[in-house]
C-alpha cells in the first residue's frame, strides 16, 4: 500500500502542476482539501479525472462517498486498491 501511496502523491504533484512540493513534502494521513495541502474543487476534479484514466475507478462528483475518499493519501490509496478493476 505505501507504494500507492507514493505514486498517488507522485500523481498529485504531477497532475496539478505542484512545482515545489516533493512526494515526501506529502503526508499520507494529512487534509489533502482546505487545511493540508490546502486543494480545492477544481483541483479534485482533476485530480479524479487523471484517477480515473490511471486506474479505471469510477468516482462520482457529489457524493459523500468521494468526499470521504479524498480526505487524505491514505483514504485515496484505500479506495483505489479497492475499486480498481483487477
Amino acid at each position: 500500500m505505501q507504494s500507492l501511496e507514493q505514486e498517488l502523491k507522485q500523481l498529485i504533484i504531477d497532475v496539478l502542476n505542484l512545482e515545489d512540493i516533493r512526494p515526501d513534502d506529502i503526508e499520507a494521513g494529512a487534509a489533502l482539501f482546505v487545511e493540508g495541502l490546502g486543494l480545492d474543487s477544481i483541483d479534485a476534479l482533476e485530480l479524479g479525472l487523471a484517477l480515473q484514466k490511471r486506474y479505471g475507478v469510477s468516482l462520482s462528483a457529489d457524493s459523500a462517498e468521494t468526499r470521504a475518499h479524498f480526505a487524505s493519501v491514505q483514504a485515496l490509496a484505500a479506495f483505489v486498491a479497492s475499486a480498481s478493476p483487477q
